[in-house]
């Protein structure tokens, strides 16, 4: 097309070249500028690779993704932190309670398996509850997620392990320092 022509179709819409190559594009470069400024007549600007095209059109998703992942970093640690407060608190409760069965002959691994499995009891009552309503409310965070679906069934499984598994740990701390309770001391507790 005559210069004009295409100065007019610049004008009102950019023209845009897609090079495909075998080696690196930007060795290329110099040499892909010459060849389409002698075609068009035009100048060159605003040369990028592929891979910084897909960078710059997916930066919107990685950022919401890294945002995303900072908050369900920081909602585990909270959920730690309540799930190991409210067994510790409970078992500050308990400590006569605790005392007298260790008194009347109690092993301090039954205390122990005793307190955890009443903690994980509730863990797993809420990660039931809570993977319903997220299986439910699936389809509103479809639009929300990059990479994966909506029904993932990796994480369906991974998120129900890592927070039961952190939930453990939360619950166990509190279950060993009631197995290690004194009972005379427990039982002047008040």
């Amino acid at each position: 097309m005559p210069d004009a022509v295409n100065a007019l179709n610049v004008g009102i819409s950019p023209m845009s070249w897609i090079v495909r190559t075998e080696v690196d594009p930007r060795v290329l470069s110099e040499a892909i500028q010459d060849q389409r400024r002698q075609a068009s007549g035009l100048p060159v600007s605003d040369i990028r690779t592929m891979d910084e095209i897909v960078s710059r059109t997916t930066s919107r998703q990685r950022f919401n993704m890294w945002l995303m992942s900072i908050f369900g970093a920081s909602v585990l640690l909270l959920a730690a932190i309540g799930i190991y407060g409210l067994m510790a608190y409970s078992v500050a409760q308990r400590t006569q309670e605790i005392g007298t069965r260790l008194a009347m002959g109690a092993e301090p691994g039954q205390v122990l398996r005793l307190v955890v499995v009443q903690g994980m009891r509730l863990v797993l009552l809420g990660i039931v509850i809570g993977g319903a309503a997220a299986a439910g409310l699936s389809r509103l965070l479809a639009s929300l997620l990059f990479g994966v679906e909506a029904s993932d069934p990796g994480t369906f499984v991974a998120v129900p392990a890592i927070l039961a598994t952190v939930a453990f740990l939360a619950v166990r701390i509190p279950a060993q320092r009631a197995s290690r309770i004194d009972p005379t001391d427990a039982l002047r507790y008040e």
